[in-house]
Formats: structure tokens, sequence, C-alpha cells
């Protein structure tokens, strides 16, 4: 390639100096006496290839050219690279200006007075005309104006941007659990914090604080088991506590108990607050004295005038695939709010199509992915539009899966859930206990706590009709049994659920048929026991996502049900020892994975109860004191049993 003249050729009166050819490192440079000349590849190749003795209106007298040095006419290659840091930082990520030639690179600057030219591998090379600069403006258009550290978002403006980019490389290492470039973090650090992370859940929080620290927003899609909540916890008591507050969780209504149990669990020293109901403030200055406000989807909408009066550190969506539709007005509320970090969370990312994880992206971190028009051009909604997301999304979402990571796990994994009634729930269930204690005076103890358990199972046991399907969905236990469903079966798996109510059964069967389309069948009393392990077998056989849904007096004992993964204790048991059976139905030997247990009860009624002195029989391991139908139960659990009320609960 022939390189453009440097227009130095002029007449030349005075005598000619001596010039020596030196090379520093990658420059090479003329010098005349102690002063280098800073010599451009024009004037170089100038000399070189036309034989010019002059540069700058100076005739040079050169000295021979270095020895083993030899020249090219050709231009180096230039690249720009995402990378580690040197390996002395802890963290942190990198970004260079590279020429290559071969198997040889060498750093380069973008200075204004940097050389236009270098010597990889004992030979001299140009650089293009324009190239440092084109190289400097795709920088400058991901907000970076020299090579060297960089931040997350400028890492992700780089990928952003990479085809604008001469010969764009990413070389930064993306782990499964907590990438490289975040800085480590020890665990005596989260002095406010009272628990015990599992080693990934330790990556997850590091992580976690790492996407705090930096401004930005995530995506934690860690599957259903492994203790999202937790790791989110731990983030909220960080050492930065103070700077994170407020914070604010938005979650299904069903969850919002659980969120503060946990919390008050994890970190009592954070100030939380429930804001739902009837009686929640309309001020938002009565939130600021808290640490974290919880809250569910529905009340943001309602109350989104007040939510976006409040500057807030931190803003965590549970189950975020509630706003896999952007045009909701539950997305649009959320992410109308104010926040200096969004951090959706969801085990199911994606569930329809690639817009879901965009709309997920859009509060996260808004504007990475386009507006959703462009994005829709960009990502079709296939395996290779996948693969082309893959690399905008993966530096901001953190995914780890059961078997990944199941050395760090117990064999057994479980989650109790706590679930708070809706205000009308909460009133229909104190108008059956104070009626069903007025009616039966002498037998109302036991008569209130069988119709007040069937309550919590379903509100529609207590009728004679059957409960229609769109009706069962309408209860908050159900609701989020099937929210736990969608999430199991996103990853093909299956699960058992146990119930005391045979008709409770054939609901959650017929709702599965009906949603799904999956194999769902039913092991109750009425099921012929010579037919039982016809029906254990076909469940087992099945490929992919299936349910039974099982009576733990027919089903608690005896079969072999390890194919599932997962099972709920839909309504929970008097008695430990039966609760403990009907788990063991899949959690036992020849389970190759973890099983994840999930126990259901409501708060501030007969289960929470049923909770608190299962805990106590299991601690004293007195596991066959009492009847599954709770009648050797002693008076004074009857008597907080029939007192607790939902109704009236302290809500902002």
């Amino acid at each position: 390639m022939r390189m453009p003249e440097c227009g130095c050729e002029t007449s030349m009166t005075a005598l000619p100096v001596d010039a020596a050819w030196t090379v520093r490192g990658t420059q090479l440079d003329l010098v005349v006496g102690e002063d280098p000349l800073g010599v451009s590849a024009d004037e170089i190749y100038s000399i070189l290839f036309d034989g010019n003795t002059a540069v700058r209106g100076r005739e040079l007298r050169l000295g021979s050219r270095p020895e083993g040095l030899s020249f090219s006419r050709y231009p180096a290659s230039l690249s720009v690279e995402a990378c580690l840091p040197d390996p002395s930082q802890d963290g942190g990520l990198s970004c260079k200006v590279l020429a290559r030639a071969g198997d040889h690179e060498a750093e380069v600057s973008l200075e204004e007075s940097a050389p236009d030219h270098v010597v990889l591998g004992g030979k001299w090379y140009p650089l293009a005309s324009g190239a440092l600069a084109d190289a400097a403006r795709g920088l400058a258009a991901c907000g970076i104006s020299q090579p060297g550290a960089i931040s997350l978002r400028q890492y992700l403006e780089l990928r952003k941007h990479a085809a604008e980019l001469p010969g764009f490389a990413d070389n930064v290492p993306l782990a499964d659990s907590k990438p490289e470039f975040v800085p480590q973090r020890e665990t005596s650090q989260l002095i406010s914090f009272r628990g015990d992370l599992y080693p990934y859940q330790h990556d997850g929080w590091q992580w976690l604080t790492y996407i705090w620290s930096e401004r930005l927003g995530a995506i934690l899609a860690d599957e259903m088991g492994l203790g999202k909540t937790i790791q989110l916890i731990a983030l909220l008591a960080a050492p930065e506590r103070d700077e994170a507050s407020p914070s604010l969780v938005v979650a299904p209504s069903t969850l919002m108990e659980n969120w503060r149990r946990e919390v008050e669990r994890f970190a009592p020293g954070l100030k939380t607050v429930i804001h739902q109901g009837a009686r929640r403030t309309g001020d938002y200055r009565a939130l600021l004295p808290f640490d974290l406000t919880i809250t569910s989807y529905e009340t943001v909408v309602r109350d989104s005038s007040m939510f976006e009066m409040i500057d807030w550190r931190t803003v965590i969506l549970d189950e975020a695939q509630a706003i896999k539709n952007a045009g909701t007005a539950r997305a649009q509320a959320v992410k109308a709010l104010r926040r200096r970090c969004g951090i959706a969370v969801t085990g199911t990312p994606v569930e329809n199509s690639l817009t879901d994880l965009w709309s997920l992206c859009d509060f996260a971190v808004p504007g990475l992915l386009g507006d959703q028009q462009s994005f829709e051009a960009t990502y079709p909604n296939d395996r290779l539009g996948a693969a082309a997301l893959e690399p905008m999304t993966s530096p901001i979402m953190l995914r780890r899966r059961v078997a990944e990571v199941a050395k760090d796990l117990p064999e057994r994994i479980d989650i109790p859930q706590v679930l708070l009634l809706s205000d009308s729930e909460a009133e229909e269930y104190e108008r059956i206990r104070l009626e069903t204690l007025a009616e039966f005076p002498a037998a109302g103890a036991l008569v209130a706590l069988t119709r007040l358990r069937m309550f919590c199972a379903h509100p529609g046991l207590l009728d004679d009709t059957p409960i229609g399907i769109e009706e069962g969905l309408q209860f908050t236990k159900t609701q989020r049994l099937f929210e736990i469903v969608d999430e199991v079966f996103s990853s093909r798996q299956k699960l058992l659920v146990f119930t005391s109510y045979n008709e409770m059964a054939d609901l959650i069967v017929r709702i599965a048929r009906e949603r799904y389309g999956v194999f769902a069948d039913v092991i109750n009393g009425a099921t012929p026991i010579s037919d039982r392990q016809g029906v254990v077998d076909r469940f087992s056989e099945e490929v992919g996502p299936a349910i039974l849904a099982l009576n733990p007096k027919a089903a608690g004992a005896g079969l072999n049900i390890t194919a599932a993964t997962h099972v709920v204790h839909y309504n929970l048991e008097w008695n430990p020892a039966v609760e403990d059976q009907a788990s063991a139905r899949s959690h036992r030997r020849g389970q190759q994975r973890p099983v994840t247990v999930h126990r259901l009860f409501l708060a501030d009624s007969v289960e929470e109860v049923v909770n608190d002195r299962i805990a106590r029989k299991r601690t004293l391991s007195e596991t066959a004191v009492v009847g599954v139908d709770g009648k050797a139960e002693t008076v004074a659990d009857i008597q907080r049993a029939l007192q607790l009320s939902p109704v009236g609960r302290t809500r902002k």
C-alpha cells in the first residue's frame, strides 16, 4: 500500500544535520542531538520508501537503520479490547487499544500527540490514516476518553457498540457464578446480617454489591430453591446500608409477609414496613423513616404518584416476570420509579419470548437494549436471536441452576413460605371464625379448627358446589402454588403437591391439565391400592414437567417418587411425622438431585399455629404426639389458633 506523500520536499539552504534512528519499546523515532523529533508514519514512510531526507524543512543526514529492524509498507491492524486489569488489582474492568501484526501486538495511546506507527516483533508498521481518530470516536461514543480502567456501564456500552469499534474483542471471562471483575468482599463485612451464606450465595452477594456500587441494575435469575431472597437481604444489610435506604421491594401480594419475616430473621436491624391494604398511608413522608418498604405490584400502580416522589436507592422486583409485558400498567409503574439501582428477581427470565427479557433489562438498565421496536427487529425470537442477545445481557444477569451448585447445597432445601390473605379474604376468615364459635359454643373449638383449616386450603371447600378453575385461581394460596408450578415447569421438572382435601387435589389437577397440558393425576383414599404404583410409574416415565396431587394419608408412605425434585405441602399437618413421611416420597435413597420442599401457610391464621407447633415438636423430637386431625392438641394451642385473626394487621 502506497502511503500518502508527506509534502515535506522543499528547497534547502541550511546544511544537513545529523539524525539517528532510535527504537524505544514499540516506538521508532529520529533524534537530532538529544532531541527526539516525534516523526509521523508519513514522514518515516517518505524517508524509507521515497528516499526523502528532509523532515519539516530540515535536511537530515541519516544514520544507519537500527540493526535487525525491518519495515512494512502495509499498516498494522488496530483493535479495541475489553479485558481484566492487571492481576495485582482486585476486580475491575479495563479497555485497551491494540496494534496487531501476525502474532505480535502492542498497546497504543489515543493521546493527541501519540505516534501513528508501531514496532512489532522487530518490524516497523504504519497505522492506517485516521485509524486512531476512528478508535477515539468509537470509545467516546461509549463514554470512554482514554484506554485504561472502565466502569461496568462503559463495558456494557462497548458491547453495545461492538460493531462500530475497530476489531472489537471482548476478553472478559464471564463465569457462571461470580465474574472475575467483581471485587472480593469478606462475609465478616456483613455486620448487620444474621445468617450463613452458601459459597454461591456469597458470590451472588458480592456480585449484587458490585452492581449496586456501579449505580447499575441487574437480573438475579437463580433457579428456584437457591435463596435469591437471602442474597438480596445480604445486599440491603451490607456496610453501605445507610446509603441503600430507603429501598423498596415490589412482590406479588402472596409473598409480602414472607419478605417481612425473612428480613426480620436475617437483618433484624432493618426497619421494615408493609405498604398494603385499605389502611396504608397516602403520605410518602411516612415511608421515609423505614429502611425497606414492601408492597405489591397492584399497589405501586394505585399509588404510583406517591411512590414516584421518593428517590429510592434500590428497587427490587420479586417474581419480576410480572413485568414481562411492557405495555401493562404494572410494568410502566415500576419503570417510572426513581431509583439508583433496579434489580429484577426471577427464576424464569424468558417465559414466552425474548421480549420478556427485554422488558426486564429495560427496568434493570434502561436503554441498554434500545426500545422494544428496535430490539425486536435486531433480535428475532429464535435460537440465533438468543445467541446474539447473550453477550449484551450476560454481564448484568446472574443465573445459577441447582444442578450446577449442588455440591454447595444440602440434599434437602426447605422453603417455608408465609402468605398474607387479601383484605377481603381476611374479612371472610374472620366472619367464619366468629360465626362458627357462636354457632357451636360447646364443640366450637374443634369445628372452628376444621372449618378454618379448610378455608386456608380454599374458601370454596366450605361450599357444596364444585370449585371452578377461574374461582380456584383467585385465592391467595392457590395463586402462590401455581406461581411455584410455573417456575418448576419452566425448568421441565416435576413436583408433588400434598393436601389433606381431596376436592383441593382434584382442583389442582384440573388447573394443571388446562393451564399446561401436562400429565397430572391424583392419589388419594379413593385410588385403589393396586393402581397407585401405576400412577407413580406414569408420572416418573413422563418426559418433561408433570404433577401429582397426593393425600398424605394415602400416599404419604410406601411410595418411591424420586422423579420429583420439588415437594409442596399445600396445607400443613398437625403431626410433623406425617409431613416428613410425605416429603420422603421424593427425598429418599436413589434421589440424585437436591429436593426443594415448599411449605405454604397463611399468616395470622390457624395455619400459623400449626406451623409453630410443628417446629416445637421437631425441636423436642416428639413427632408422634398428636393425630392428623388435631383432636389431641393442647388447649393452649387450640385457644391460640382460634384467637388469631388476620383482620386489623398494621399496614401503612
